[in-house]
């Protein structure tokens, strides 16, 4: 089964944000084995960046609003390339701060949503969502239309 990892600063506070994840989650668990590692907030995006580093594993796509945009099915693309690699995967979700130069150093790939800023908190969502939308288009689905 496919290793998923998301890593992210931060707790959900909402309710309904972290119920939107588990559900994403969920459904995602008939593709992939996902870990979601939440960090704590620290005083400095240089000791977040030392902690968001030790938890990196396999390909790491680390989303920075300098990323590459892509497609939704161009991520699944991607996805479906490491999947039959046999290829972990780690997605990161820096603070609201941003993100420490050494995390983005590491990253395979830095991935942006949009030039627009969303929440951290909605960004999980996001994330969870185009992960199982990845998922459901490389499986043939009608999910994606």
């Amino acid at each position: 089964m496919q290793k998923l990892n998301i890593v992210c600063v931060g707790k959900l506070k909402e309710k309904f944000w972290a119920e939107a994840v588990a559900e994403y989650c969920k459904r995602l668990s008939r593709f992939a084995a996902v870990q979601i590692r939440e960090l704590p907030e620290r005083r400095t995006l240089a000791e977040e960046g030392e902690q968001i580093i030790r938890e990196l594993r396999g390909y790491t796509v680390v989303l920075a609003v300098e990323g590459k945009k892509l497609s939704s099915e161009s991520l699944a693309e991607k996805m479906k390339q490491l999947c039959d690699a046999g290829r972990e995967m780690t997605f990161v979700i820096g603070s609201s701060c941003g993100l420490c130069p050494a995390v983005k150093e590491k990253a395979d790939m830095l991935l942006s949503f949009s030039d627009m800023t969303f929440p951290h908190q909605l960004m999980r969502v996001i994330l969870c969502e185009q992960i199982y939308r990845a998922f459901m288009i490389n499986a043939g689905s009608e999910y994606h239309k």
